[in-house]
């Protein structure tokens, strides 16, 4: 699981600046899914080999009647809860402000770990203005200057000292398949685990974001050890507002970079919106296999061609995530809500699939002899030999000749086979590209 570091600080601090430096100039970006238009809340970055996400919780118009320091107390608050490591930007120009003192004593009281981040120190002059920030109580203050991109990788070293020693991907699952449940506000997640598990165990209402944290289930099913992770709403009971879709994304970060699998829960009467595609793209961009859930499906007039029109309709919409198996159910009814659980298994038991090297060199050859590699400007693509490196999702390094060669058409060619002949239909799938540049090419 990536460790989640996430920017926090009152407005004109120079968050986003930040965030944009850090993702842009010294952090190298995971691509980001095509065809999905998504704010710019993440992104998945690495330093030092050592990757995480990175969230930044400014830049964001609220349209609410809450003053500004209170909405800078809920980004705080909801930082906190999600995130591994807390950037707290403060402007130096400024020195100390009341929210700062606000956000500072929030801080203190977790148990997170915090980095004092002191911005526009733009010039050596300024280091001395840094030593006001002491009364904050945080620890030593970092100096940077994101403007200027001063200060950027001391940051990172700093950052990164807080990961663990070993990928908590890596880890052993002791045989408990994890799934986040996600989905926008009121399309039935909490219906659906309460069908699931016959219980109210969690608040069930018509008002978008009740649910007020993260909740783990565990249970068992068909000899099956689950856990579920229920993805929190807002935390307040009021009329739907434009930091709703923000604040459900940013608090549905956490669930999939520690879920096995991500079950999305799709609003029947509403159908596939762009919320859904952007939690989509997330579970996509994570490498985790995923059930897509069509839900309120008795409240669906129906015919013959129903499911296909509305099965097309989903995949049009979400062209990346095709190998994703869908279902339609109805949490109010309990119709098909434990096929969802059959699908999370098999899809789990997809991702964690090895192949050996031999008989991944077979298919390899057969793949290459039955479509041969692209050629740009008289020179040919070279498959030399390949292995799985890696499972969730299975990944695959190809030792090639030239990676510029390797167009992404003729990737996906590969990709496909190798799903049909290792059923591996319900995962993605990555490549890895290796070049062995010769001479005699």
């Amino acid at each position: 699981m990536k460790p989640i570091v996430a920017i926090v600080g009152r407005p004109n601090v120079g968050k986003s600046s930040l965030f944009n430096q850090i993702i842009g100039r010294r952090v190298s970006i995971v691509h980001e899914t095509p065809g999905v238009t998504r704010d710019r809340i993440y992104a998945d970055a690495q330093w030092q080999e050592r990757q995480f996400t990175l969230v930044d919780t400014g830049g964001i118009e609220i349209d609410s009647k809450e003053d500004l320091s209170a909405l800078m107390l809920k980004q705080t608050n909801i930082a906190i809860e999600t995130a591994d490591v807390i950037l707290f930007v403060v402007d130096v120009k400024d020195g100390i402000t009341n929210v700062d003192e606000r956000i500072a004593q929030i801080l203190r009281k977790s148990d997170k770990n915090i980095i004092l981040v002191v911005n526009k120190v733009d010039t050596p002059e300024l280091e001395i203005d840094t030593y006001e920030f002491y009364n904050l109580g945080l620890g030593d203050p970092i100096s940077i200057s994101s403007s200027h991109k001063r200060g950027l990788g001391d940051l990172l070293d700093e950052v990164i000292s807080f990961f663990d020693d070993e990928d908590a991907s890596a880890t052993e699952n002791d045989g408990v398949i994890s799934i986040a449940i996600l989905g926008r506000p009121n399309a039935g997640k909490s219906s659906f685990i309460n069908s699931l598990l016959g219980n109210e165990r969690t608040i069930v209402s018509d008002i978008p974001g009740t649910t007020r944290d993260a909740i783990d289930t565990p249970f068992r099913y068909a000899g099956q050890d689950f856990l579920l992770i229920d993805t929190a709403g807002i935390r307040r009971k009021s009329r739907v507002s434009e930091d709703l879709e923000y604040y459900s994304v940013l608090r549905s970060i956490s669930s999939i970079e520690r879920a096995d699998v991500g079950v999305i829960i799709i609003d029947g009467s509403d159908g596939v919106a762009e919320q859904d595609a952007k939690i989509a793209g997330m579970v996509h961009e994570a490498g985790k296999p995923c059930v897509l859930v069509w839900n309120k499906w008795d409240l669906v007039e129906k015919d013959s061609q129903t499911v296909e029109k509305y099965k097309k309709d989903l995949y049009d919409k979400l062209s990346f995530m095709t190998y994703a198996p869908f279902l339609t159910i109805s949490a109010k009814t309990g119709q098909r809500v434990t096929k969802v659980l059959d699908f999370a298994r098999e899809v789990y038991a997809q991702t964690s699939k090895r192949v050996t090297t031999g008989v991944f060199n077979d298919a390899l050859r057969e793949a290459v002899t039955m479509t041969e590699p692209p050629s740009k400007n008289g020179r040919q693509l070279k498959i030399y030999y390949g292995s799985q490196v890696a499972v969730c999702p299975p990944t695959f390094m190809l030792s090639v000749n030239d990676t510029d060669l390797f167009h992404f058409s003729y990737e996906r060619y590969l990709i496909n086979y190798f799903r049909q002949t290792f059923n591996l239909e319900m995962t993605p799938i990555r490549v890895i590209k290796q070049s062995r540049k010769q001479k005699d090419d």
